[in-house]
């Protein structure tokens, strides 16, 4: 900065130096300030600011004085030369105002240099004053930048400052968030995409749990089959044409390693990132996505309210909010009646889901009879509490299980085995898969399945995915490979070149996807699966709730 003020001093020295009519002492103290004798030269200056003695050479004296003291750091001497000059129109007024700038700032009098640089008209020094704007801004909190932007947001300098410091953080507050959204919203358009190749980067975390090497990973984890279904998924767009490039990441579940990773331009340069899927690692994605504009996806988790407020960041699976909205508009299709009771289990999504359930069912006009968490030893007390016991006629309408875990499931299923009720109970699809259910064999056809991107099972496409996938891996495909290269299918459909590899343009074309392994999805304005029907089973197969 100090050499930018001794050009700047330099090219109006051209124009202020005739030496002819001048006193003598301004010259001499020109000469001082030219000799980088700053001390001097402030002491010389001085006399000359007196306008009744010297009129309009007064003016050039306060901005020599104010160059000699801001070269001297003495920011506030500056202040006192310029301030007296501020507001008159003289024929270097703007050079003034970018001179007093600099001092505000120097003297951490950032609003006050701020509100002094709007008012300068010359394009080529407002842009100078951009340029100091962001140079001492830079270093300015977040909070400062953030809560004056609407005041300031005209000046490049500040706008690219704050999106600088918002940049270098992990976390970004709900307000920063907007912010950041602001600015971008006003600045041009993001550039097209580089190709026409389809960039996925996967980040999972294989060796977080006690291993040591991706090689020790268990074929049978949920991790590996995830991330089976999604390269199988991709093999499957570059069969049918598609130009799909995946990078791996093993996150290592350590943020340390993951803020590493984040920085690999591999990564920055992604059309979208899959997990990874542990909580404190997807928050950290998720504010790097939003960051860099990059959609971030997580494959697995139904707990969506920590990306309700981001823009880039998605889960694949209906959010608890989905989920109970779902449930709520098939109990009123079915008219079975108002009385519910809801059981849960100990897992966060269940119980989040349970509480928020109630909630719902009460405002839209149904009467909570119970809610419950349950486990393996208490599920058939709960539904025996419901009157759903031999002999006995239910005190509800209807029963609601939230429970993924097959402990629960045997114990609800086998008292139903073991007693004649019609009753319905709704439960999670998950509970399609457990193998000692057979739900056709009980006498009447009370469960009911809660969508969670269910797999479409005698779909034609499902039947060939499971016969490739069985010549390549000698083994049937689990729920977590399905969801895994379904998750492919969804951003191969929505991610691409037709929409500027734009995820979200893509997903707003329409409502309602039909799916090709699971029943579909609608992502419209949503940034979670909201197509979340009731299932029931005639025939063997799944057929929506109407």
């Amino acid at each position: 900065m100090r050499n930018l003020l001794i050009i700047l001093f330099l090219f109006f020295f051209g124009h202020y130096s005739i030496a002819q009519g001048l006193p003598q002492e301004y010259l001499n103290a020109k000469n001082i300030l030219l000799a980088k004798d700053y001390w001097g030269a402030i002491n010389a200056f001085k006399p000359l600011t007196d306008s009744e003695k010297y009129g309009n050479l007064a003016n050039y004296a306060a901005f020599h004085l104010a160059e000699a003291a801001l070269a001297a750091n003495q920011p506030a001497q500056a202040i006192s030369a310029l301030q007296p000059m501020y507001g008159k129109n003289w024929s270097k007024s703007d050079e003034a105002k970018y001179l007093l700038a600099v001092a505000y700032f120097q003297n951490n009098q950032n609003s006050e240099a701020l509100r002094v640089i709007k008012g300068i008209k010359n394009e080529s020094i407002q842009s100078k004053a951009y340029n100091a704007t962001f140079e001492y801004l830079s270093k300015a909190t977040a909070s400062y930048l953030v809560a004056n932007l609407d005041e300031f947001k005209t000046n490049e300098g500040y706008t690219a400052a704050l999106a600088a410091v918002l940049q270098k953080q992990t976390i970004m507050s709900a307000s920063e968030i907007a912010a950041l959204k602001q600015i971008k919203s006003s600045s041009p358009a993001k550039n097209q995409p580089k190709d026409d190749i389809l960039d996925l980067v996967v980040i999972l975390p294989f060796t977080g749990s006690g291993t040591s090497s991706v090689s020790q990973v268990n074929p049978s984890d949920f991790i590996f089959e995830l991330y089976q279904g999604i390269a199988f998924g991709v093999d499957q767009l570059r069969s049918e044409g598609k130009k799909v490039k995946m990078i791996t990441f093993d996150s290592k579940r350590n943020l340390d390693h993951l803020t590493n990773l984040l920085n690999d331009p591999e990564i920055k340069s992604a059309d979208a990132i899959i997990g990874p899927i542990y909580p404190e690692e997807s928050e950290f994605v998720s504010a790097f996505a939003e960051k860099e504009e990059i959609p971030f996806i997580h494959p697995l988790s139904n707990l969506g309210e920590r990306f309700e407020e981001t823009e880039f960041s998605y889960l694949f699976r209906p959010s608890v909010i989905s989920l109970s909205a779902g449930i709520i508009s098939s109990l009123k299709s079915q008219k079975w009646g108002n009385r519910v009771a809801i059981g849960y289990s100990g897992s966060s999504r269940d119980e989040k889901l349970g509480l928020l359930l109630s909630e719902d069912l009460q405002k839209a006009g149904f009467q909570v009879a119970k809610v419950q968490k349950i486990d393996p030893r208490n599920a058939s007390t709960f539904l025996q509490g419901m009157g759903v016991s031999r002999g006995n006629s239910p005190s509800v309408d209807q029963i609601i299980i939230l429970a993924d875990d097959p402990a629960i499931g045997q114990s609800v299923f086998s008292l139903m085995e073991s007693i004649t009720t019609s009753v319905p109970v709704l439960v999670m699809d998950s509970w399609l898969g457990f193998n000692f259910a057979n739900f056709e064999m009980l006498e009447f056809p009370n469960f009911y399945f809660i969508s969670n991107n269910t797999p479409k099972f005698d779909s034609e496409y499902m039947t060939s995915f499971r016969k490739q996938y069985y010549e390549q891996y000698l083994a049937y495909p689990m729920m977590n490979t399905v969801l895994g290269a379904e998750l492919v299918n969804w951003l191969g459909a929505n991610v691409t070149s037709s929409y500027s590899f734009d995820l979200r343009r893509g997903l707003n074309q329409q409502a309602f996807q039909q799916g090709k392994l699971t029943w579909g999805y609608n992502f419209q304005n949503s940034n979670n699966n909201s197509y979340t029907p009731v299932f029931k089973l005639e025939a063997g197969e799944l057929i929506p709730l109407q």
